[in-house]
């Protein structure tokens, strides 16, 4: 059985933008890792864990947020790994400043016998919808489109990202008054 994975995309309105958080992962492996290396809050559970529990605790465990909102169900992507990821999104303010993740050890550098303590995740970070594009990992772009695609269709609660015209997707759309969604 392939391995699963929950996480939440968290999403805000700014200055007429809709940005979305990503965050970076640590240790050497993704240090100078920087397009395309940045994923979800997200981490693995067990069968007979809930997604939506899971995601919440993994994005606890990763950043030290609770998001408090409507989680807004994302259709799950497959990877390019296998791994099968299920995602919600939610508006949610988060101060990277206040970033506070688990850890990790592995043996650094390889072959040397000495192990080293690394965040899972080092920092986090606000990101308008093309350069989320170019940022996030190729196999959880989807998500963004999905989270554009909900939002445009107007989601209850959400009239006030949603009454805007000239959403445009893939570039973002410039025009005065327009929102550019992530």
């Amino acid at each position: 059985m392939s391995k699963k994975s929950a996480g939440l995309l968290l999403f805000r309105e700014a200055a007429g933008d809709l940005e979305v958080m990503l965050v970076h992962p640590g240790g050497p492996f993704w240090a100078k890792k920087d397009e395309g290396a940045w994923s979800i809050p997200k981490g693995e559970f067990e069968d007979d864990e809930d997604p939506l529990a899971a995601a919440k605790r993994e994005f606890a465990e990763e950043t030290g947020g609770a998001p408090a909102g409507e989680m807004i169900p994302l259709d799950p992507l497959r990877q390019p790994s296998g791994k099968l990821v299920y995602a919600w999104a939610v508006r949610y303010e988060f101060d990277p400043a206040e970033l506070k993740s688990n850890t990790f050890s592995m043996e650094w550098p390889p072959k040397s016998g000495r192990y080293q303590d690394f965040p899972e995740i080092d920092r986090a970070a606000w990101f308008n919808r093309e350069t989320a594009r170019r940022k996030i990992l190729k196999g959880q772009a989807p998500f963004l489109d999905q989270l554009h695609r909900k939002l445009k269709g107007g989601l209850k609660g959400f009239s006030s990202l949603t009454s805007l015209k000239n959403f445009g997707s893939g570039n973002a759309n410039k025009g005065k008054g327009a929102l550019n969604l992530v």
